[in-house]
């Protein structure tokens, strides 16, 4: 029987069209920063809360755009779908904080929209649904 996993991410680009993504510790692939919401907690809620966790800074509401829901195999869950509420987060943020691993984050790094250069790195939620939609939002082609 197949499970589902609802989970929050965050989208947050550069002026240079890279996507910020974290590694977990104990794991191999990429991912967006995020996780899952606690009991009675909204999804926006769910993404400040994480992301104060894993990268230390604060956001706000403010700071954040729907981007939509997304689904594909989980990472390192046989058998489990992820359900993802993204949210796009506006890169003025970088202004006021930077990026740094913390909590469960063992690494953090930049990816390019255009890179295809390793996509076996990339957890199949982000690689397969979210990276696809974020270059057609951001109008970057790939051949």
């Amino acid at each position: 029987m197949t499970e589902r996993l609802h989970v929050v991410a965050g989208c947050l680009l550069d002026r240079h069209q890279r996507l910020l993504i974290v590694r977990k510790r104990g794991t191999d692939v990429y991912m967006l920063p995020g996780g899952k919401p606690e009991s009675g907690e909204t999804p926006m809620a769910t993404l400040l809360r994480e992301w104060q966790e894993e990268l230390g800074g604060e956001l706000a509401e403010p700071h954040l755009v729907l981007l939509g829901r997304f689904s594909a195999p989980a990472a390192h869950e046989p058998d489990t779908i992820v359900d993802a509420d993204v949210f796009e987060i506006d890169h003025a943020i970088l202004e006021l904080m930077t990026p740094a691993a913390g909590g469960e984050i063992e690494a953090v790094d930049w990816l390019a929209l255009d890179d295809q250069s390793d996509p076996q790195r990339l957890a199949p939620l982000l690689r397969d649904a979210i990276l696809p939609a974020l270059r057609e939002r951001h109008d970057i082609g790939i051949d």
